[in-house]
């Protein structure tokens, strides 16, 4: 048996059920009035002046190093994406082998967590600016240069081979016939990485790397809950403009048909882009010398505690089969959450349009705010553990899978819910097999690829929630021991491979059928 279609979206809601009926033992007397404070401050965020004045800095200073991080990780992944490119070795030496290679190699930094590798540069060169930079940018760029050449290899090879076969040289014909049929997906991607970079800046300052996510921590540990409201609209609005600018380039530069060459050259589009580009240096440059950005500083490291005679055995007997397991539990728990409540939630407002647009303001906090701040604040109420790191994780997925959701549906047309509710059929049933019947499996793909994004993120709440392998990563940078560090980043990589490889796998099979 075999559910329809548009159920398939709802299956992973069913993680509810043993949720819900674990959550009463989790919950402890105190922190509700904490949790109600919390509320209703978002109605009275502080305006004072000093305070404003405070957040603006901070949220400056995460603005450009989510800028510089992702200018670096841009280029980064650009460069390496042309070097890991099938198809480019194919044509400049008849085989691929060094693309193997080198996307093998790739894997590694892209598995690492960019949190783990701001703790890991902090303790080695010290607390510096370029830190968080550089922290962004070599996750990132082996993000970027993975979608890099799997878009230059997923390309039509037509006018590559026509301009081979006319005598032109292999750099010119893959420039010609390449070039301007990758700009859109590199657009596209791009744009999304600068949402993700701003995310990831004001998480790592969340983690003590400065920023408006330090003052977001110090006003939530310090309980001013107005002064925090105020710092967190100013990020949902730096977040909503960012998205909607992007929006609005990527709708003005993305079709294929706006690039290539014309009869007078470069296109209109074109040209907007190289200008684009040509002003974004000055404008990274400017950003790097504002925030005393000094690469130099990055080859002054600190003497790290040699390691104890025994230390390799004790950190072979750490509990690594548990650590490994909760982090898997975890993200499975966190993946299912944000992949089944959010058609579930759009069902339930179906009949009400204030619903929706209420929904959506919702999932645009859930996507700003910084995991473990949500883990902070459910431990005023809840336990520390796998179910209390889930439900901070998978609200914050839940924002990103939300909106992705909710841009589909509007996509799809509403010829067949309308029809459907002509034909007498509920607001829910008609938005159910009206709209999610055709979404159901793409969806679902996109929600493999997000399971193994929360896989890397299950380090960031266990840090604060205290399970799995984010717990231990804690433990051993308290105590400086970079043995247990080692094993733990070759475990945590491990996990995040295989997980990897197993949302490629589920993908490619929920996509053929």
């Amino acid at each position: 048996m075999k559910p329809a279609a548009p159920l398939l979206v709802l299956l992973p809601a069913l993680v509810l059920v043993p949720v819900l009926l674990l959550l009463p033992g989790l919950l402890h007397g105190g922190g509700w009035d904490l949790i109600g404070r919390f509320l209703l401050a978002a109605l009275q965020p502080s305006l004072d002046p000093v305070v404003l004045q405070s957040l603006l800095q901070g949220l400056a200073i995460t603005a450009g190093m989510a800028l510089l991080g992702w200018a670096c990780s841009l280029l980064i992944g650009v460069v390496l994406g042309l070097a890991s490119s099938r198809l480019l070795w194919r044509t400049l030496i008849g085989h691929a082998l060094p693309a193997e290679l080198i996307r093998r190699l790739l894997a590694i930094p892209r598995s690492i967590h960019e949190l783990i590798w701001g703790l890991l540069l902090l303790q080695v060169v010290g607390l510096q600016p370029a830190i968080a930079v550089v922290a962004i940018a070599i996750p990132y760029g082996a993000l970027v240069a993975r979608v890099v050449s799997d878009l230059l290899d997923a390309l039509p090879e037509r006018n590559l081979d026509a301009l081979l076969s006319a005598g032109s040289p292999a750099p010119a014909a893959l420039l010609t016939a390449l070039g301007p049929p990758l700009m859109p997906g590199l657009i596209s991607y791009g744009g999304y990485r600068l949402e993700c970079a701003l995310r990831s800046a004001t998480l790592l300052g969340v983690f003590g790397l400065g920023g408006l996510g330090n003052e977001l921590l110090l006003t939530l540990q310090s309980l001013e809950f107005n002064e925090l409201w105020s710092g967190l609209w100013l990020l949902l609005a730096v977040m909503l403009a960012l998205e909607a600018l992007i929006g609005g380039l990527r709708r003005r530069w993305g079709m294929p048909s706006r690039f290539g060459l014309t009869r007078t050259g470069v296109g209109r589009r074109g040209r907007e882009i190289v200008l684009a580009l040509v002003l974004l240096i000055p404008l990274v440059a400017g950003v790097g010398k504002a925030l005393a950005i000094d690469p130099a500083a990055l080859l002054q490291w600190q003497p790290l505690p040699p390691v104890a005679p025994d230390g390799w055995a004790e950190a072979l007997a750490l509990p690594w089969l548990q650590l490994a397991f909760n982090t898997v539990l975890l993200t499975l728990l966190a993946a299912a959450l944000a992949v089944g409540v959010a058609p579930l939630l759009l069902l339930l407002v179906a009949p009400w349009p204030w619903g929706q647009r209420l929904l959506q303001l919702v999932w645009a906090i859930g996507r700003l705010w910084p995991p473990p701040l949500t883990a902070l604040l459910l431990l005023f109420v809840l336990k520390p553990g796998v179910i209390t790191a889930a439900l901070a994780l998978g609200f914050h997925n839940l924002g990103i899978l939300g909106r992705l959701l909710l841009e589909g549906a509007q996509a799809a047309g509403s010829e067949r819910q309308q029809a459907l509710q002509g034909a007498g059929a509920g607001p829910r049933l008609a938005l159910l097999y009206g709209r999610f019947s055709g979404l159901a499996r793409s969806y679902l793909a996109y929600g493999a690829y997000r399971a193994d994004v929360i896989l890397r993120e299950t380090v960031v709440v266990g840090l604060v929630a205290g399970t799995g392998l984010g717990s231990q990563l804690n433990e051993s940078l308290s105590s400086f021991a970079f043995d247990q560090l080692a094993l733990l980043l070759a475990v945590y990589a491990l996990l995040t491979l295989l997980g990897e490889d197993l949302s490629d796998r589920a993908r490619h099979r929920l996509l053929q059928q």
